[in-house]
């Protein structure tokens, strides 16, 4: 994706969707494009345990967000309209002055921009108040 898109200005986003192997509970965590997520220690930040944290099934994914495999967003929060799924954003989204922040609509055959305040009244619109992390950069 990179490639087709790094030349436009902005934080450009990776998405990953996980589930809480002890309560069940299922995360959505983005996070910068280039950025690498070790999940025990993001585990620790969310105070889930170390070695809790696992990829959720895609199974799980449909029936939450409605989209597949690969195309996991936070675009998608409106279809999980009983909150169920938390919401983790990297503070770099919010705190770098970032114009435009990049995600998948719904597919990963393409990406959209928004500014930084449409996405959070979105997530706010969603009920989904995002759990801001700061990761080691």
């Amino acid at each position: 994706m990179m490639p087709h898109v790094q030349h436009l200005p902005g934080a450009h986003s990776k998405n990953l969707f996980l589930k809480d192997k002890k309560k069940k509970g299922l995360w959505l965590v983005t996070v910068l494009h280039d950025r690498q997520v070790n999940l025990n220690d993001l585990a620790k930040k969310l105070n889930v345990g170390s070695g809790n944290l696992r990829f959720a099934d895609e199974a799980s994914m449909i029936e939450k967000l409605k989209v597949g495999q690969g195309c996991a967003t936070p675009l998608s929060l409106f279809c999980d309209v009983k909150g169920d799924v938390k919401f983790v954003l990297d503070s770099k989204f919010l705190e770098s002055g970032h114009e435009r922040v990049y995600f998948h609509p719904m597919t990963n055959s393409a990406t959209m921009g928004i500014t930084p305040d449409e996405f959070m009244t979105f997530l706010k619109k969603t009920g989904h108040d995002p759990i801001v992390i700061q990761f080691e950069d």
